[in-house]
């Protein structure tokens, strides 16, 4: 992911130059100046700089710009349940994560809440891709509103600049799953893949950067036939969403999430250099947030008792869609699936939201992994954590007599 380029270091120290200044500033924003990141690319800083950046990307305009999607007006309260039991070292776990929040709620109450890297239920984490989830459920709304006419419209019936590319006749729907046959390259580690330069590319006048980008990549695969990972095709979902309901990704969040299910803190969505949410990342918001978010799904995505997307289109969003080639495993609209009947969205440095419908789990956890998506065993151990955590669950429920 690319941030404006920018002198970071001589920021710093005009700030530190006027001492006032300096002090007057939040712990979050003062740390980010301290590492003071130089380099364009978020995806290849330092880890202190990752720590410092990932809960403040949204409190200096010259790194970033981003929308505003306020508290609610009605915060939702997180009842207190007894303190879950967890059959491992959870401060080994943290430490071997580099956790930087846990929040599990069960039965809708909330069963456990630890911090980590100085980081508090106060501040806001920055969430990869676990933002794909959240424009897959505005795709919902947007269809349950009628802005969006069905998920086998082509993705140039609302973007015509896509026409005789070949996105041309690429569905919502294979946008979504990511079946698009289109070639991608989403390698963090390679500084030439699409993901680490596609922000870099200079559109032509009058045309979206990011559809620019995309609208000349190659066909590899008939459309619908090949599961492929592509950060850009949730990039263009927001930007083919945004022309349907003709209004910030943000606002429409705000209205159809943030403010009714009753989220406590204020979130920021970053933008694309066309203004535009990226809709495929960066959606600063508090742990707590996110496991409201989580519970919000798990009940079937309602307010006031009615769901904000079509009857039926929720089961589909968080059950298997595409074969991702692992086993017990698939890939929904934009949430990863397990054959169990949970589900999950993820981030590559770590962050989470695992749901599990049988238990009534939701655990929604931040972090700052040294190797990010490409540390298998620390995604493993995530994996294992989730096991660890329904076990618990589970022995608890053997545990109580019947009533």
């Amino acid at each position: 992911m690319k941030l404006k380029k920018i002198a970071l270091g001589a920021l710093a120290a005009l700030v530190v130059a006027g001492t006032a200044g300096w002090f007057s500033l939040d712990k979050e924003t003062r740390a980010l100046l301290k590492t003071a990141p130089t380099n364009r690319d978020l995806l290849f800083w330092s880890v202190p700089q990752r720590d410092a950046a990932f809960r403040a990307l949204d409190r200096i305009s010259l790194l970033a710009k981003w929308h505003v999607i306020p508290a609610s007006s009605a915060p939702k309260p997180l009842p207190q349940g007894e303190p879950l039991k967890l059959p491992i070292d959870l401060d080994a776990y943290m430490a071997s994560q580099r956790s930087a929040a846990i929040v599990i709620l069960q039965g809708g109450k909330l069963r456990l809440e630890r911090y980590g890297l100085g980081f508090d239920k106060d501040g806001r984490w920055t969430s990869f891709s676990v933002a794909k989830s959240f424009t897959s459920t505005l795709v919902g709304a947007a269809l349950r509103d009628g802005l969006i006419k069905s998920m086998d419209d082509k993705v140039s019936d609302y973007l015509p600049d896509m026409k005789g590319s070949a996105y041309d006749d690429v569905s919502l729907r294979q946008l979504l799953t990511m079946t698009s046959g289109v070639r991608w390259n989403e390698d963090y580690a390679d500084p030439h893949s699409d993901v680490a330069q596609f922000n870099n590319h200079k559109p032509e006048a009058g045309v979206d950067a990011l559809v620019s980008y995309m609208r000349k990549l190659p066909r590899e695969a008939p459309a619908g036939t090949r599961w492929h990972y592509s950060t850009g095709e949730t990039n263009l979902v927001g930007v083919l969403l945004e022309h349907a309901i003709k209004k910030p990704l943000a606002d429409y969040l705000y209205g159809k999430v943030w403010n009714p299910v009753g989220m406590e803190q204020q979130a920021t969505w970053l933008l694309s250099k066309t203004g535009n949410e990226i809709s495929g990342c960066c959606l600063q918001a508090a742990t707590r947030d996110f496991a409201r978010f989580g519970e919000f799904i798990l009940e079937g995505a309602k307010v006031n008792g009615q769901s904000i997307v079509p009857d039926g289109w929720l089961a589909q969003a968080t059950s298997r869609q595409a074969a991702t080639g692992q086993p017990g495993r698939g890939y929904g609209y934009q949430w990863w699936t397990y054959d169990t009947g949970a589900f999950a969205a993820r981030g590559i440095f770590g962050q989470g939201i695992f749901i599990d419908p049988k238990r009534k789990l939701v655990i929604a956890s931040n972090a700052d992994w040294a190797a990010g998506a490409s540390d298998r065993a620390t995604s493993d151990a995530r994996e294992a954590f989730y096991r660890a955590v329904q076990k618990a669950v589970d022995d608890e429920a053997a545990a109580t007599p019947a009533r």
